[in-house]
């Protein structure tokens, strides 16, 4: 993204030194394209969030997640959201039903980074593992980590969006004014002072 935002500042810059209108107007489309495209991925996106975004990573975790493979990078990962986040699965526990988790460990309902952990005298401790890997509601962390995340982070991702959002409208804003002030300024520019004086010659001799 940005080499396209150079490239384009590139062909804008060139435009304008060399005068050419095709050039220009050239430019100001390519600005209006990406920015319509942005703006259709980022409704999207929205409108789109909470199918897709669940969906995916639900069947990610049902294929991937192992539960004690420490050397597996999606495996450590999840551990850590999940006893970062205090939070169980992406939608709930019941997402580990069916998966390869399961399957690797028979005899564990949840994973044990879905387990309670309570604090006392400074060492953490889980409050009870042996329930909670049986699956009982008590000892587990039945909040998915999806919410959790989003619950987390919403603040800052809308403020992110109206910060895009408010960018983008300015890009554009400024584009439309630029443009046609630059345009005008090269079709002033565009005739020499000779074709002046051969105009100013031509009207003295009528």
């Amino acid at each position: 993204m940005g080499g396209m935002l150079f490239l384009l500042g590139f062909l804008g810059c060139c435009g304008a030194i060399r005068e050419n209108k095709c050039l220009l107007l050239f430019f100001f489309m390519l600005i209006l394209i990406i920015f319509l495209a942005e703006l259709a991925a980022a409704i999207l996106a929205f409108i789109f969030r909470e199918h897709l975004t669940r969906e995916y990573f639900t069947k990610e975790l049902k294929k991937h997640y192992q539960g004690y493979n420490n050397t597996d990078v999606f495996t450590s990962t999840w551990n850590a959201i999940m006893t970062t986040f205090d939070c169980c699965g992406v939608n709930s526990p019941e997402d580990f039903e069916e998966s390869i988790f399961r399957f690797i460990n028979p005899g564990e309902v949840v994973p044990e980074a879905c387990c309670r952990r309570n604090s006392h005298l400074g060492e953490v401790g889980f409050s009870n593992r042996d329930e909670c890997l049986s699956g009982s509601m008590l000892y587990r962390n039945n909040k998915g980590c999806y919410s959790a995340v989003v619950d987390y982070f919403e603040m800052y991702i809308y403020v992110a969006g109206a910060l895009a959002i408010v960018v983008l409208t300015i890009e554009v804003c400024f584009s439309q004014w630029c443009s046609p002030c630059v345009c005008s300024g090269a079709s002033n520019r565009s005739s020499s002072p000779k074709d002046f004086f051969k105009e100013e010659n031509t009207t003295k001799e009528n």
